[in-house]
């Protein structure tokens, strides 16, 4: 039999509730901070995402889903959600529009990782992005949206880790001043810290290996070296955390794994940390526009992923509203009722009542017992008897006995009973009751 693809899964209907829930939210938060819907490819160009997020990075060398497609191009499924919204802001001029241009999608990610909890080789995640405005405000406002949208999931225990990690006018002496300590350790370094010593310094600060954290952690912090402007950029975005009300952990080995981050990078951790724990994070990247081409555009952005937060929600034992289901189980019984039936169904589902259809040649005994595996409030019985005096018996599932009605009165029966539930459904959207 064929399963899915390692690293993959089926989100099947007994969980969907915890997807749609975080989704739903999703849209709402984003609304609410003034960010629009924006859909990219599922793939793109294999070189957007080697000049975006780098060549040396792990996702560019050991995790794209990169093929050779039949008009000889280059393609890579979407590694990463922020190098393409970047390659949709210059390919459609959105620089003419009132910036800073504030962006969200709900996407899919492919990489080719060892699958763990809540890292898939496909994920999905909410990604958002701010374009066109270098302010610090912009950043503390992200991280705001960020955390609202947590807590509205009924998320506790976050943290906010945070960083600056410069720009191109301070970070070149770190760099070299972070080769000159770690050239110090080279002889403790396992191999991938040596390679990165070469070509990617920076990442040597959050890599994982238990043997070369105990040198990181000793490592020149980059906080120190920050030239006046990004130091100030910096206070301004914890001084808008901070009217926020968000707990900060100011991390100086926090530098996130792309590397078109200039200045703010940030993640939120839940209480459980560890490698790959993070919910999301993200940061700004100022220079990400002019490496895919365009002019000069600074922006800011994160990422969280879906199922990781759906794990998340789990632990922490947090109750999702169940997914709409049908409410009413419309069966026939006997020769010459299926049309009856089927009209009544038809005319449910015209006035917005989920109605599931009683099929087949089950007894009445199993098709009740499936009414109560769908957990429908009603069922509908159209009889011989009762189709040829223009009637149905009614059965409410939270009620002891049937009724038998006219069609017309039950139908009036359960457009007044979805009608009240409805109304008790709605409520005014507020942060708080959400």
């Amino acid at each position: 039999m064929y399963q899915a693809p390692r690293g993959t899964q089926d989100v099947l209907p007994t969980d969907i509730a915890y997807h749609t829930f975080v989704e739903s939210k999703a849209r709402r938060f984003a609304s609410l901070y003034g960010y629009q819907e924006l859909r990219t490819p599922t793939f793109e160009e294999t070189g957007l995402f080697q000049r975006g997020a780098g060549e040396s990075t792990d996702v560019v060398e050991k995790e794209m889903y990169s093929f050779r497609d039949k008009g000889d191009n280059d393609i890579t499924l979407r590694a990463e959600g922020t190098a393409p919204v970047v390659r949709a802001y210059l390919q459609h001029g959105m620089h003419t529009l009132p910036q800073p241009v504030r962006l969200f999608s709900l996407i899919s990610v492919f990489r080719y990782d060892r699958p763990q909890a809540g890292r898939l080789r496909e994920h999905h995640q909410l990604d958002c992005e701010a374009i066109g405005e270098d302010d610090p405000l912009l950043d503390g406002e992200l991280i705001a949206l960020l955390w609202r949208f947590y807590e509205a999931l009924g998320l506790r225990d976050l943290s906010l880790q945070i960083n600056s990690i410069g720009d191109a006018n301070c970070r070149p002496a770190y760099l070299e001043l972070l080769r000159t300590y770690y050239r110090g350790h080279q002889a403790e370094l396992c191999g991938d810290c040596r390679r990165r010593l070469e070509v990617n310094p920076l990442r040597l600060l959050d890599f994982k290996v238990p043997t070369c954290q105990p040198i990181a952690q000793k490592a020149p912090s980059l906080i120190d070296h920050l030239c006046d402007e990004c130091a100030e950029h910096y206070q301004r975005v914890l001084a808008v955390v901070g009217e926020e009300k968000i707990p900060v952990v100011p991390n100086p080995r926090l530098v996130r794994g792309f590397d078109y981050y200039t200045r703010t990078v940030f993640e939120v951790w839940p209480q459980r940390t560890g490698e790959q724990s993070a919910l999301g994070g993200g940061g700004r990247y100022d220079g990400l526009a002019e490496q895919l081409g365009g002019k000069h555009t600074p922006g800011v952005g994160f990422g969280t992923g879906i199922e990781r937060l759906v794990l998340n929600l789990k632990e922490q034992g947090v109750e999702v509203p169940a997914s709409p289901g049908p409410q009413v189980y419309v069966v026939h019984l006997g020769t010459g009722t299926e049309p009856a039936a089927n009209s009544f169904a038809r005319e449910l589902r015209a006035h917005g009542v989920p109605t599931l259809r009683g099929v087949g040649t089950r007894s009445m005994r199993a098709r009740l017992r499936h009414a109560d595996a769908a957990r429908v409030r009603w069922v509908v019985v159209f009889g011989e008897d009762e189709v040829k005096d223009g009637k149905v018996t009614l059965r409410d599932m939270a009620a002891t006995e049937p009724e038998t009605l006219s069609t017309e009165a039950a139908l009036e029966r359960i457009k007044r009973d979805e009608q009240m539930q409805t109304h008790l459904g709605s409520g005014t959207f507020s942060m708080e009751s959400s």
